[in-house]
């Protein structure tokens, strides 16, 4: 059986490569461990407390050992383990509760309009630089509550430290520290704004309207406790990037996906109630993430797999999210997905590193995608466009679509 070379840019996770080795066996050796291939195993893996984030050897795996970015990236929630991954994801988590995040929903529709309104007349949009990425960007600016004129900077930042999730992160480092240097000191400043406004004026009151995630976080306590200025800084930083980042590259893939099918691209156009549906769906067959990563405490043996300690395993999100074993029919369909004839997909992770600000993506994919189809009706794209590659965290560089203009647009 050949070993999949996951450090190939060229590699794909959906090729047909892969979807081969998950008929042969539910894993695959891999040149970074071994691949989880099936949605059986792959669930029980991200829920088996043997295993804690992979992430965490991210920066030395790829000979990054020391320095601005491999100190930053050991303090964020995604390395962090055990008690201090508890705490600080417990002081994080007011900051997104599910009426907090539902508050926000009208704003989202309001800057999706805006930014549609901008095209809609042409019908043409290049769709990561006329929507996903200001879409993506200016909705973290509004959450953290940064100055909303700012996004095209907070995107620059972004972008650059998403590199920080590729197969060439190594050769992307001045780039990424740079970028860090830039963003931490941006919301550093943020930080301190918000502790001089709380500290001169009166707490707010039942009536007043809520408060930005920066201002809940610095007014926040649990038994007396307190995120460090250091560990909120790092929150912040990673918010800001993996915010934007992971919301613009999905939104082009979720978009790359109903276009190949354009009965359920003007079927979401009519039911807008589809919404969160097409968000699962989409996720399940073209996720961004397309492997999350575990490493096992201890020996572990998965049926048969033996996983020493210390031993890297890859769930591979697209192959466990279309295996047949887990669905009749694992073909793309949003009104399935809605059935709930779809098993849970990987793309927010699972168990205790769940992604924290699952709410957030879900909420404004799910307003995006609905609205766009009913204001693109027709949309076919417009030439190859640009894209990362399928591995590591993937999506869309440049996107540019077709569509039918609207008499009222």
């Amino acid at each position: 059986m050949s070993v999949l070379d996951l450090g190939d840019p060229s590699f794909d996770v959906t090729s047909a490569a892969v979807l081969e080795a998950r008929e042969r066996d539910w894993y695959v050796e891999t040149t970074w461990g071994w691949a989880v291939l099936r949605h059986a195993e792959a669930t029980a893996v991200l829920r088996d407390r043997r295993f804690v984030q992979g992430n965490a050897r991210w920066p030395a795996q790829n000979g990054i050992h020391s320095g601005l970015f491999s100190d930053w990236w050991a303090e964020t929630l995604l390395s962090l383990e055990g008690d201090d991954h508890a705490r600080v994801r417990r002081l994080l988590a007011p900051a997104f509760r599910g009426r907090t995040i539902a508050a926000m929903r009208p704003r989202f529709e309001a800057l999706a309009h805006e930014l549609v309104d901008a095209f809609a007349a042409t019908g043409r949009v290049e769709l990561v630089h006329d929507f996903a990425e200001p879409y993506a960007a200016r909705i973290i600016c509004v959450l953290l509550g940064l100055d909303e004129a700012h996004w095209p900077q907070v995107a620059r930042w972004a972008d650059d430290l998403g590199a920080s999730f590729s197969v060439d992160v190594a050769a992307r480092l001045p780039r990424i520290e740079a970028a860090l240097e830039g963003l931490t000191g941006y919301v550093d400043e943020v930080v301190a704004d918000r502790r001089a406004r709380i500290a001169s004026g009166p707490a707010p009151g039942p009536d007043d309207p809520p408060e930005d995630l920066v201002t809940t976080l610095v007014r926040a306590a649990d038994d007396g406790e307190r995120l460090t200025g250091r560990e909120l800084s790092v929150a912040l930083v990673f918010l800001a990037f993996a915010g934007m980042e992971t919301t613009r590259n999905q939104i082009g893939l979720a978009v790359q996906t109903l276009l190949a099918h354009p009965d359920q691209w003007r079927l979401l156009g009519e039911r807008p109630d589809l919404g969160a549906a097409a968000v699962e769906e989409v996720m399940r067959v073209n996720p961004t993430v397309t492997w999350v990563t575990r490493e096992a405490l201890e020996d572990v043996d998965l049926g048969g797999l033996r996983v020493p300690a210390g031993g890297i395993v890859q769930v591979l999100s697209h192959a466990a999210g279309t295996d047949p074993a887990a669905m009749a029919d694992p073909s793309f369909d949003i009104e399935a997905q809605a059935r709930r004839e779809r098993p849970p997909h990987a793309g927010f992770g699972a168990g205790v590193h769940h992604c924290l600000g699952h709410l957030v993506a879900r909420t404004d994919m799910a307003v995006a995608l609905p609205l766009l189809a009913r204001r693109l009706p027709g949309a076919r794209p417009d030439g190859p466009g640009a894209w990362l590659p399928v591995s590591g965290n993937t999506g869309a560089l440049r996107f540019p679509i077709r569509f039918d203009v609207q008499e009222d647009a």
